[in-house]
């Protein structure tokens, strides 16, 4: 993958949560049913591997090494691009020191110091224990940086804290069902203040060989499937970029007093 490419507490935290209970999620196509449970300890045990490997590499694979300076002055880089440059979307008029955010599938903790710098209050999640206790380490000096384990498929963790703006940048791309990425928009529609915007990357890439259960190449979304995707969990789709590309930029807005509803995903 080419890479082109922060709270109620006083200091970053790891919480692990214990497995929770999984939706049910509805089978990529019908030769290839997938137990939810299943599939998600897989992607659980892979990113663990991976970040016991090289962590940083696998967070963004420009390089094979990277020193301190370097990995997370690449991830102020992507801040800048898609989210410092964004700001009359991000922020729509507040000030971004008294703003809230959450960012999904936080790796390492490349990106959230790139958030805690600019941003009042961040809050993380990644699936990974072990990117997890990394991150943990990393953010020590960024007291407005919270990072938490969560279940691979919701924002349960989080309890039902209010944010002001979201983000997940090539993350979706790695995840193999429609249904997971479904759940963790509709989680994000139940924490995101209404009128506020979730700013995400997806696969956009089609005809690519993968595995029904590949946690590195996930499944590619089309411009139809973004909208569709949006309307079923309460958001407008206001601005779509990079359709039929690995870097499928959207940006829903949550609906003021919208409820999302639950069709199937397939």
């Amino acid at each position: 993958m080419p890479d082109p490419e922060t709270l109620p507490e006083p200091s970053a935290v790891a919480v692990v949560e214990p497995a929770p209970e999984i939706p049910e999620i509805v089978p990529e196509t019908p030769e290839t049913p997938i137990d939810p449970a299943v599939l998600v300890e897989k992607m659980r045990q892979e990113w663990d591997d991976r970040a016991r490997e090289n962590a940083r590499h696998y967070v963004a694979t420009a390089h094979t090494e990277w020193n301190d300076e370097e990995y997370y002055n690449s991830g102020r880089l992507n801040v800048f691009h898609e989210v410092l440059t964004d700001l009359g979307n991000v922020c729509q008029g507040k000030s971004a020191k008294d703003m809230t955010v959450l960012e999904i599938g936080c790796g390492s903790g490349r990106i959230t110091r790139a958030l805690s710098e600019v941003f009042g209050q961040v809050y993380a999640v990644d699936i990974s224990g072990e990117m997890i206790g990394q991150a943990t380490e990393a953010l020590r000096d960024r007291p407005n940086a919270h990072v938490f384990q969560n279940s691979g498929s919701d924002l349960q963790v989080l309890g039902d804290i209010r944010v002001d703006f979201a983000f997940s940048y090539i993350v979706f791309q790695h995840i193999p069902s429609r249904e997971i990425i479904y759940s963790y928009v509709r989680e994000v529609h139940r924490l995101l203040r209404p009128g506020c915007l979730f700013k995400f990357q997806v696969q956009g890439g089609e005809g690519m060989d993968k595995a029904p259960e590949d946690s590195w190449l996930g499944v590619p979304f089309s411009d139809a499937d973004a909208v569709a995707m949006a309307e079923a969990c309460g958001f407008e789709p206001r601005y779509r970029l990079g359709a039929g590309t690995q870097y499928f930029w959207l940006w829903f807005f949550r609906r003021p007093d919208s409820d999302a509803t639950q069709p199937s995903a397939s």
